[in-house]
């Protein structure tokens, strides 16, 4: 058997030094024919097939496949066959595989997939599946595959079942895979045809083939691609969730669950719970679903085997996805999928399931923290912190050193994400983003930060410190975005929720403010950013936010350098005062003749967002004014006490609540007391008469007194 082998391989160099001077056509063919029957056979090595691509270069195989012209008495396919022979040769080569001569090939490549396969043409079918898997493993080639038409060809391939069809399935996976977004964009309908197969195959199987075709699903559920919005999608989501129905309601072994569950959680990444029907099997169905989701988390999490762990990182993200649903599910009202008692036995449950994760969490050593799994982990532990905080509040604050440090740490270094299939959306251009757990965890902070125990936690592992840094890094990203009006983005989301944590903050430890530098350093960014957020209507909430948490911190540091008269602190203080006096107005009352106070038509969207921020800016700016004697010039620049005068004359006061009353007497109080100057600006405007009317005793009697202010500016 060796003298064979050395004698073919003796053979095999005389034809490639055939080749090589050959002098025409004919010779170089037919020492062609003896290196493709090699090739064929198997018998080369990568060295071997280095020489036979130096020997031929790309000319002559391209010479071939163009050829119409086959030699006598042979298939008309024959030149075409062979010069896929050579490219198929080439590409085991990587380099060879990413080479513009390759890539150029691809619609050749495409035709013979969609051409009929005689039983002689299955070597061809062969050569193009393995040209076009070398491709995929390039770095040009994904984008080149998609742009050339591969993902059409490969769905015909696949659906017309002949030679070769499940090799074009494994490729479409793979190319799914990498650049799911852009598949999806240029061939959704054939990619739409593909999941109806998939999805009718999935719901008709009684052996195996189920389980097979539900490992291959997922990759076919578009994120980018609304299933629901068109009746082929929605057929398909109602053919898998009677499919998986079905497969869950079975007995079934560990191998036979993992993919159903991978599969459902697929399904809710790209749908939410759309695909399950309301009604009584539904909700029994998503019950059962976030059911088993948590008994397969704390089977491998409360007693942690690292190998176990290891090899179930993928499918426990994937239930992960599942008790995220199972959150939202349960705390849904209206349209709700799940009956009260579903929700608290859920609940339970759910609460189990954390435990375990923060159980393995406590487990976590320093040198596992740049696995993705502990980021997935994190991230759900971080929906439920946002969402339940009465339970396991006491395990919860004995982990918050080891979440804080563990989100200092991927901030800090902007640890790539390596993310696993289920945790998050591959970059088509597979390049890593950081792991943002700041993010996910900010919600349960806010929570945290109002309670006494959590926040002094908080505050000794130093998270004050780190959020001013995430919300100055935040920030830049914002005004990097689009100044459209665009739906709320995560970064917005993530600095109105710090807001809220720094609320908490400087309600509940004043002193931290007051001797904190961290603090400092956030005032300076709150005084320049609100007047850059308010002109941005859509940035509405978040300029609520900011200026309400600056007129908070404002009278806490009230002393400090920034709020002696600068620029920036009076640009701050107008656009506080234009976001206070233009949320209301004057309207037609349809009850009566006259006019009723309103809130203004571009915060009425918002309002239920802000109206409390509103109530506690009026307050705090009030607060501020005998603590910063600039105050009532920036007020009286503003005209802010005349409008506020003409509004409350032209309304009727049954038309004003008590609360607002409150608000508007709390600042008018102040200014009258503290500057000359404003007083007689309400008193010209009949201040006395309508504080009568409105029941302002306070701003009333403040007016009646003689010299309510030392001088014309300054303070009392």
């Amino acid at each position: 058997m060796a003298s064979d082998s050395g004698d073919r391989l003796a053979t095999l160099k005389r034809c490639l030094s055939v080749l090589r001077d050959a002098r025409n056509d004919s010779e170089q063919f037919a020492a062609l024919l003896l290196v493709t029957k090699a090739v064929r056979a198997g018998e080369v090595d990568a060295k071997t097939r280095r020489q036979i691509f130096d020997a031929i270069g790309f000319t002559f195989p391209t010479r071939l496949l163009i050829s119409q012209q086959p030699p006598a008495d042979c298939p008309p396919h024959t030149f075409r066959a062979l010069g896929l022979t050579l490219l198929a040769c080439f590409c085991t080569d990587p380099e060879l595989a990413g080479h513009s001569q390759i890539l150029n090939k691809i619609p050749t490549f495409n035709d013979v997939l969609l051409s009929p396969c005689d039983p002689d043409c299955t070597s061809m079918v062969d050569d193009v599946y393995q040209c076009l898997s070398a491709v995929l493993a390039t770095a040009r080639g994904p984008r080149e595959l998609v742009t050339k038409g591969t993902v059409s060809a490969l769905c015909q391939a696949y659906l017309n079942g002949g030679y070769g069809s499940e090799r074009a399935l494994t490729l479409l996976v793979g190319l799914l895979a990498i650049a799911e977004a852009k598949c999806w964009q240029r061939d959704a309908p054939q990619l739409l045809s593909v999941l109806t197969k998939l999805s009718s195959d999935f719901l008709k199987a009684e052996d195996m083939t189920k389980f097979e075709v539900c490992e291959v699903l997922p990759r076919f559920i578009p994120l980018s691609h609304p299933l629901t919005e068109n009746s082929q999608g929605s057929e398909c989501l109602c053919r898998l969730y009677k499919g998986l129905a079905d497969v869950l309601g079975s007995k079934l072994s560990q191998a036979q669950r993992d993919p159903a569950l991978k599969l459902a959680a697929s399904l809710v990444q790209a749908c939410g719970a759309e695909w399950i029907p309301a009604g009584s099997a539904g909700s029994k169905f998503l019950a059962l679903l976030v059911n088993l989701a948590c008994v397969e988390v704390r089977l491998t999490l409360e007693e942690p085997d690292p190998l176990e762990v290891e090899g179930k990182k993928e499918v426990m993200t994937a239930c992960y996805v599942l008790m995220e649903m199972g959150i939202q599910e349960c705390l849904r009202e209206e349209n709700a999928l799940l009956e009260n008692v579903q929700k608290m036995q859920l609940m339970r449950i759910m609460e189990e399931a954390f435990g375990a994760v923060i159980f393995y969490l406590r487990q976590v050593k320093q040198e596992e923290l740049q696995d993705p799994f502990i980021f997935a982990s994190v991230r759900v532990l971080g929906a439920w912190m946002a969402e339940e905080t009465s339970s396991l509040k006491q395990e919860i604050c004995e982990l918050l050193p080891f979440l804080v440090g563990y989100a200092r740490k991927l901030f800090k270094e902007g640890s790539p994400a390596v993310s696993l299939p289920q945790a998050e959306l591959v970059s088509t251009e597979g390049s890593a983003l950081p792991q943002d757990a700041l993010r996910f965890l900010l919600p349960g902070f806010c929570h945290l930060t109002a309670e006494d125990k959590p926040r002094d936690i908080l505050i000794a592992e130093g998270a004050p410190a780190l959020l001013c840094e995430y919300f100055l890094q935040q920030w830049e990203v914002l005004t990097s975005e689009s100044t459209a009006p665009a739906p709320l983005t995560s970064t917005e989301m993530s600095l109105q929720t710090m807001c809220g944590i720094f609320l908490n903050l400087v309600v509940t430890a004043p002193d931290l403010v007051r001797r904190d530098k961290t603090f400092s350093s956030l005032m300076d960014v709150l005084l320049k950013s609100l007047p850059l957020l308010l002109p941005q209507k859509h940035h509405l909430v978040l300029a609520a936010n900011v200026a309400t948490l600056g007129l908070m911190m404002a009278r806490i540091l009230a002393g400090s350098a920034a709020l002696q008269g600068t620029r920036c602190a009076k640009e701050f203080f107008g656009a506080a005062i234009r976001f206070l006096s233009q949320a209301h107005t004057a309207q037609a009352d349809p009850s009566s003749d006259g006019l009723a106070l309103a809130v203004s038509p571009a915060y009425a969207s918002a309002w239920h967002d802000i109206a409390e921020l509103w109530f506690l800016g009026m307050q705090a700016w009030a607060g501020c004014v005998p603590l910063l004697p600039w105050l009532p010039h920036t007020a009286l620049g503003a005209r802010w006490l005349q409008g506020l005068a003409q509004l409350l004359s032209q309304v009727t006061p049954a038309s004003v609540d008590c609360e607002l009353v409150t608000a508007f007497q709390a600042v008018l109080v102040e200014l009258a007391r503290a500057s000359q100057q404003c007083r007689d600006v309400i008193l010209s405007h009949h201040g006395s008469e309508w504080a009568n009317l409105y029941g302002m005793a306070a701003l009333e009697q403040c007016l009646a007194e003689q010299g309510g202010a030392s001088s014309t500016l300054g303070g009392k």
